[in-house]
């Protein structure tokens, strides 16, 4: 008996992507998931601009990951330049990545996953008998962008970060109100663990080989070498290890490392870090009872809430020992400039993203190269898909459809971040 299922119109997801799922006698026989994105192609339009343009223009691929995007264009164009910044920029730089991902945690578990697991269409629906649940979630959410806001210039595609240090430094009076914010958000994350704790997790180990920074001084965020369970190696090597490719019925890119599929992520994360969680996300971790390294992809969603501890604390540390000092940066049109190539790898919401370019003597960028965490995740997402389907057969298809659709979820893929390349041959 064959069966047929296409999802035109995967959703709660960001951006937009689709499934075609062909099924024989119980076992899949075509397995397509593809994004509906059309292809943007920001690699080809940040050729022949200016160096000091990457930045800006890269934040545009995404309203959701702007803030991954400028920090990590800059940190590749840094790179290229050889250039090094101060311990104030790096913690900066920290915190917004950090409220980037408060917020974008604590939207994907509210609004997009937890649905799912509750049996409503959407939050929207859940808000009657749910209504102190989502409040926390805006909560979280809110001071996720008053973070960004503060010290990057505005919530999206933050303006005060730049090549080489700050345009615009915070006051040390608005960090200090903006450590009490976090403090005030921190009750809502512990209850975010606890919920997501008493949710039923579907039991799927999958074996597939999971990467992430990892950094040997503290959880990995802005630096660090690339780990992942079969190799171990330096952002300046990736060429060697990782390769992209074209499905034909796809506008976004598929990844393999070594050959194989990988995951990334927070669960990618914890296999990897997890001795580096602050000492409450360690506890809930504990309790969680969760195994590492743990290959189950619903998994990932408790990663995130627990992570979401971790960020405020570790937001909080930072806060404590700063003290902003005047910083003055060269105007960026008068740098000297050299021909140089640079990558920049940092560990974003969704997983580690990538940024390369060269530059040539006068500072124009002649090639750029953007790898997006769902793009990495894509094949694994994919294959699990093709694994777990004829787990579930035996439901109604409509209940079939959410199973698939909740373990898409799970990754929390952004589609939209995923279809904008223009690849090129870097030798």
């Amino acid at each position: 008996m064959s069966k047929t299922i296409t999802l035109n119109h995967i959703t709660k997801i960001e951006g937009h992507a689709s499934l075609n799922l062909k099924i024989e006698k119980g076992k899949v026989q075509v397995c397509e998931l593809s994004s509906t994105e059309g292809a943007r192609y920001f690699e080809g339009i940040l050729l022949q601009k200016r160096f000091f343009e990457a930045h800006e223009i890269s934040s545009r691929i995404c309203g959701i990951c702007s803030c991954a995007h400028t920090i990590c264009a800059s940190m590749a164009i840094e790179d290229a330049l050889n250039m090094n910044v101060s311990e104030q920029t790096v913690h900066l730089r920290e915190l917004i990545t950090l409220g980037e991902r408060i917020r974008s945690h604590a939207t994907h578990l509210y609004f997009l996953a937890l649905p799912d697991y509750l049996g409503y269409e959407s939050a929207l629906s859940m808000l009657p008998k749910y209504k102190t649940a989502i409040v926390r979630a805006i909560k979280m959410t809110k001071i996720g962008n008053i973070m960004i806001r503060v010290i990057g210039g505005r919530d999206l595609h933050p303006v005060s970060n730049t090549i080489g240090g700050f345009l615009k430094l915070p006051s040390n009076d608005s960090l200090k109100k903006l450590k009490a914010d976090l403090k005030s958000i921190k009750p809502d994350a512990d209850a975010t663990v606890k919920l997501f704790l008493s949710l039923k997790q579907r039991n799927f180990d999958r074996k597939v080989d999971y990467m992430s920074l990892t950094n040997p001084n503290k959880y990995a965020i802005l630096t660090g070498t690339l780990k992942s369970e079969t190799s171990n190696f330096d952002k300046k090597d990736f060429h060697d290890h990782i390769n992209e490719y074209r499905a034909p019925y796809n506008t976004a890119n598929f990844l393999v490392k070594d050959g194989n599929p990988v995951r990334v992520g927070a669960l990618a994360r914890f296999n990897n870090n997890s001795s580096q969680l602050s000492k409450d996300a360690r506890s809930f971790l504990k309790k969680s009872g969760l195994k590492l390294p743990n290959y189950n992809p619903f998994n990932n969603n408790l990663a995130q809430a627990i992570e979401l501890v971790h960020c405020i604390d570790y937001s909080i540390k930072l806060l404590n020992s700063m003290e902003i000092v005047p910083e003055t940066i060269s105007r960026l049109r008068q740098i000297p400039t050299k021909a140089g190539h640079g990558i920049g790898a940092i560990e974003v919401p969704r997983g580690t993203l990538w940024h390369e370019y060269s530059i040539d003597d006068k500072g124009i960028i002649t090639a750029a190269n953007i790898i997006t965490p769902t793009v990495q995740n894509l094949k694994a997402m994919e294959d699990d898909i093709r694994n777990y389907v004829p787990l579930v057969l035996d439901m109604p298809k409509d209940k079939v459809v959410i199973e698939i659709e909740k373990l898409i979820r799970s990754y929390d893929p952004c589609f939209s971040c995923s279809t904008h390349f223009l690849k090129v041959n870097w030798k």
